[in-house]
């Protein structure tokens, strides 16, 4: 059974940072794309970032006011683990974040086949 879990969410002040782990397991995720989304209560469920299991390829969200230069994802092949390192948080980053794993077009969530329970991520102004 394959199974994603997020941890590392929380309450933190504008400005401030966290890090959001996903660890993997269940299968070999070495054809798939590990992604993160966000999604604030009423609104759509939107990309974060993502990278390619294979070619370590990176991509970022780079709409509006995104977070591009603010987030970085990194991944631990060894331990099956992802992590999106969120740094200069603003209220607006404040949603339920999830990681998922899926293959085809990075930033649409209905390409993700697998994905995690959440976790919350609240940023005070």
């Amino acid at each position: 059974q394959v199974r994603l879990v997020e941890s590392g969410g929380g309450l933190v002040q504008a400005g401030g940072s966290l890090r959001l782990s996903c660890a993997a397991s269940g299968r070999t995720f070495s054809s798939y794309t590990m992604g993160w989304f966000r999604q604030a209560p009423g609104k759509e469920r939107e990309f974060v970032a993502a990278i390619a299991w294979r070619g370590n390829y990176l991509y970022y969200a780079d709409y509006g006011d995104s977070v591009k230069g603010r987030f970085t994802l990194s991944r631990d092949t060894a331990k099956n683990t992802v992590h999106l390192q969120m740094n200069s948080l603003k209220p607006e980053d404040t949603a339920l974040y999830y990681c998922a794993a899926g293959s085809g077009i990075v930033d649409n969530p209905a390409h993700y086949d697998y994905w995690g329970q959440g976790t919350q991520v609240t940023v005070s102004s």
